[in-house]
């Protein structure tokens, strides 16, 4: 929130030292604007309700809440910057080259921002492109995902005396598992891992778990860069694409960002872009 807050008070400081740099060409030729609310006259220059609007607006995906006490903060503050740009202005501060290449560039990144959120709003995404694009990635899942448990230890020999009373005993791997295990996560659960993808396991053990029936545990000691694992196999099912709707919001986005990064692309193949020196780093 700080560094949005940081930003957007930044790029509220260089549209008031823009304002004020060219408000005495620009004042017979500007054309009427629509009346706006203003929440305060700082020295004639008004903030605008829109301006503290925006920055609430932001502050609001990270939880901070729209109250009269964060309103006046932010008030507070944008006076003050008002206050600090319009002396910067009266020193010819902003004729600096230092202070008018960061403007440019702060200009600029407002203005591409600004192309990409109307990009997104002009480009959605319909139905049928979601629709298409889930069946593609669903055509994409195979395999199968396993539901195990293991018993992780520092030595193969301990790893065998565990098999040895496994074979003594199959029902005891969950009490074994809880006394016995250094892997402190599934240890209290008697060794459960829940259901999982052999492509989030380490090759090592991937490979025993696939080769397992259902209900047999490892007759040999799986050593892994972990240690020496026993591993149990629950059972075994289909990988299945979760429903549409659970993934939509993501594949919205996902198409999105695919839509724009095609439209940046096809920006830049239109473009003329000529590197006359490369970057160096700078002697201090």
């Amino acid at each position: 929130m700080k560094f949005i807050k940081s930003r957007l008070l930044l790029a509220s400081a260089a549209s008031l030292l823009v304002i004020s740099a060219c408000d005495s060409d620009q004042k017979s030729a500007a054309p009427p604007r629509t009346k706006e609310a203003v929440v305060a006259i700082v020295n004639g220059t008004a903030i605008n309700k829109s301006r503290v609007d925006m920055i609430i607006e932001h502050g609001a995906s990270d939880g901070e809440a729209d109250t009269p006490e964060v309103r006046k903060s932010i008030i507070d503050k944008l006076a003050m910057q008002t206050l600090i740009a319009e002396d910067a202005v009266k020193k010819g501060l902003d004729k600096l080259p230092a202070v008018t290449e960061q403007l440019d560039v702060l200009r600029q990144s407002v203005l591409a921002e600004a192309y990409v959120q109307d990009f997104i709003k002009n480009n959605p995404v319909s139905d049928d492109m979601l629709k298409a694009e889930y069946e593609r990635i669903k055509a994409t899942v195979t395999g199968s995902e396993y539901k195990a448990r293991h018993i992780l230890v520092e030595t193969e020999a301990e790893a065998r005396e565990i098999i040895a009373q496994l074979k003594k005993d199959p029902g005891s791997f969950e009490k074994l598992a809880m006394e016995k295990s250094r892997d402190a996560g599934s240890r209290v659960r008697g060794g459960d891992l829940g259901w999982f993808d052999v492509s989030r396991m380490v090759p090592e053990f991937s490979s025993a778990v696939s080769k397992l029936e259902k209900g047999a545990f490892t007759q040999q000691p799986v050593k892994t860069q972990y240690g020496y694992h026993v591993i149990l196999l629950e059972d075994s099912r289909p990988i299945e694409a979760p429903p549409l709707e659970e993934v939509k919001a993501a594949l919205t986005q996902y198409l999105q960002q695919q839509n724009l990064k095609k439209q940046l692309d096809d920006l830049k193949a239109r473009a003329r872009i000529e590197l006359v020196e490369a970057p160096g780093v700078t002697a201090k």
